[in-house]
Parts: structure tokens; sequence; C-alpha cells
């Protein structure tokens, strides 16, 4: 069986694409799986480093506020367009997947136009337009939420599947990450990232209140300030008489993100995709501050579906205070059946088959074709 994986530009986009291949290359080892991605797009360090070929083609987004700067946009599309057809002629994928961003809307029209099986895995609660306007050269439609499906017109297409998430999370039942990471078993622990770059808004605000969760002696935090902030956090804990490598640890960036989630009582960060599948597959409760500084708000959604289902507190940027956050964090901590009810709540939500059931429909799909 020959794959293109089609997608890319942010991790959002990538790391889905990346669980459904490792799936498929460990149900049928003789899988041969591409990937094609942006020439711009954090695919072309991702994936190589994941053990697949990648092909890039030249393609971009759209500016939707300065339409008349879209022209150069517009012909980078119509080439990328050629550059895809180019790609599935010459590969000759049985089939093809699409997880967003702007390299994925060209393969899929191109596999579409040529009769090539099709599939889109949408992760947010507010579709991309890349999947919104290739839904049509589709056979199914994957979504994570199911508030994303009302932006889809071909309902009969749709599959809620959740967000494919690494296999680590699966295994939070079978290691104590607590103890693992030195958590007693009486603390309270806090999780705070802003994703892998990192949130200066959400940092900041942290700053401000150490002074007082420092005086919680059974609260632990663990910080992942992202790569470019790391210094000045550092700082920023010195400042105020708290080691960064203690009860309160300050971390650049780990891969270890789901050792961190599942010990932590409280998870805190943006409402990226994966981030909110990653929290609710840990069960955990979360407060989610979502980017504003996002394509359609899709994070501000993503965190609505959480919070709407009790699983999550919402705290638009906007609102955003030290004062405010340091008052939930308490409120949390010292309100154990509200906290169990949100983390119930989560695990509720939280789907670690996602993979599993996107590529059972994938299977089925060629098994149709070959009869």
């Amino acid at each position: 069986m020959r794959v293109v994986m089609a997608g890319g530009g942010t991790g959002g986009h990538i790391y889905p694409a990346i669980a459904i291949a490792d799936k498929l290359r460990r149900r049928r080892p003789d899988c041969e799986i591409l990937f094609i991605g942006a020439r711009r797009g954090m695919e072309k360090d991702i994936v190589p480093s994941r053990g697949y070929e990648l092909r890039c083609i030249d393609v971009r987004g759209f500016d939707r506020k300065r339409l008349h700067r879209n022209a150069g946009a517009l012909l980078a599309l119509l080439r990328a367009c050629g550059e895809a057809r180019g790609i599935l002629r010459s590969f000759a994928p049985d089939l093809v997947v699409g997880t967003g961003g702007y390299a994925s809307g060209p393969v899929l029209r191109e596999a579409g136009k040529a009769g090539i099986p099709a599939y889109i895995h949408e992760q947010n609660a507010f579709p991309g337009m890349a999947n919104r306007l290739a839904e049509r050269y589709v056979k199914k439609v994957f979504v994570a939420f199911e508030e994303s499906g009302r932006h889809f017109k071909s309902k009969e297409k749709l599959v809620v599947t959740g967000n494919p998430v690494r296999r680590e999370f699966a295994a939070r039942g079978l290691v104590d990450y607590r103890e693992k990471l030195g958590v007693a078993p009486r603390e309270f622990a806090l999780l705070i990232f802003g994703g892998s770059q990192g949130a200066r808004v959400l940092n900041e605000s942290l700053f401000s209140i150490l002074g007082e969760l420092c005086a919680e002696e059974d609260l632990r935090l663990f910080f992942v300030s992202g790569a470019r902030h790391y210094e000045e956090a550092r700082a920023a804990f010195a400042a105020r008489g708290v080691p960064a490598d203690g009860r309160f640890r300050v971390m650049a960036y780990t891969d270890e993100m789901h050792a961190y989630m599942c010990a932590a009582d409280l998870v805190i960060g943006r409402a990226g995709a994966l981030t909110v599948s990653e929290i609710t597959a840990c069960g955990r409760a979360s407060i989610l501050i979502p980017s504003p500084n996002v394509t359609g708000n899709h994070q501000f959604f993503n965190a609505k579906f959480a919070a709407d289902r009790g699983a999550a507190l919402l705290m638009n940027e906007s609102e955003l205070s030290p004062a405010r956050l340091l008052d939930a964090v308490l409120r949390l901590k010292n309100d154990k059946v509200l906290l169990n009810r949100m983390s119930a709540a989560s695990e509720s939500l939280g789907r670690l088959d996602a993979a599993d059931v996107i590529y059972e429909h994938i299977s089925a799909g060629l098994r149709e074709r070959e009869v």
C-alpha cells in the first residue's frame, strides 16, 4: 500500500499526520508513506526526523485582510497544484490523507481530480479553510470535535474520531508519573505551558503571582516557558527569590509532556487542538487561555468545547490578569470536589483510539476499491 500524507505548516497539522502514519506503518509494515508539505512549514524539520520521506511544494497562505496582496499567493497556488499533480503521478498512491495547512489543499484537489481516494482529518472545533474547501474531493471527513461538523456540508462524510495523540499518552494508567517526577501524594501539581513557542502574556501573569504560589507549601509547579522565553523566565524566578529547579521547576521545552500532564492535578495553557486533546486524554482539569492570534479564532472554539462540558475553565486573554489567574488556581486547589468533577469530565472527552478509528475507515475504503 502506498499512502501520501499531506499537510503541515504548524505542529497542530503535522503531529496528527505523523500519528496516523505511525499507525499505518505498525498495522501494515510494508506500507510506503510519502509526506507532502510546504517549503516554509515546520514539516521540513519534523517529518524527516521521524523517519519519513518529505517532498515540498511552493504554497503559501492568503492575506484575508488585504486581498490586493494575494496575487503572488494565487500564482503560487496554481504552481503548487502542478507540483502536487506531478508528485502524485510519480508516487502513484493508493490513497491520500490531508491534515490541513497550506500544502493539503492542492494535494487533495489533485487527488480528487485523479480519482485517488482521499480523506481529511480536521483537528480543530472550527475547521481551517484548506479542509473546508477540500471537502468536495474526499470520501470521509474525520473530525476531532463534534462542533466542527456543522461547518462541513456533506454530513454523510463526517466521522468523529478525536485527535490522534502520541502512544505515550496511552500509558497513563501503567506508569506512576507522579512518583517518577517526585510529586508527593498530598502535593498539588500545577503544569503551566504556552505551547512550543511559549506565551509571553501567560508567563508574565505567572511571574506576578510567584510569591503567592510559593506560599502554598503543598503546591508543586512545572513551568514550560518556551525556548525563547527561558532565560527571561529564570531571571524572573531569581528576581523573586524562587529557585528554578526545586519545588518550582522551569523548563525551556520537554519531550515528556505526557509525563508532566499525567502527573499534574491542573493544567494551564493555550487551547491548540492537540493541547486540548492531550489534556483530555490524560483526564486533567484545565484552565485554557486561547491565543487570539490564530486563524478563525479556532483556539477559542477548542477551549469552549471543553469548557461547555465542564472539563475546563475558559479565560480569554483579554480577561487574563494575575489576580484572576491566582484566584482560579487556588479555587481549584482548595475545592477537590470541583477539581475531581472537572477531571472526570475531561476524561470522558479523552480519545485514545483516534488513529485506530481512522485506520479502520481507510482500510474499509481500500477493501471496497479492491472488490
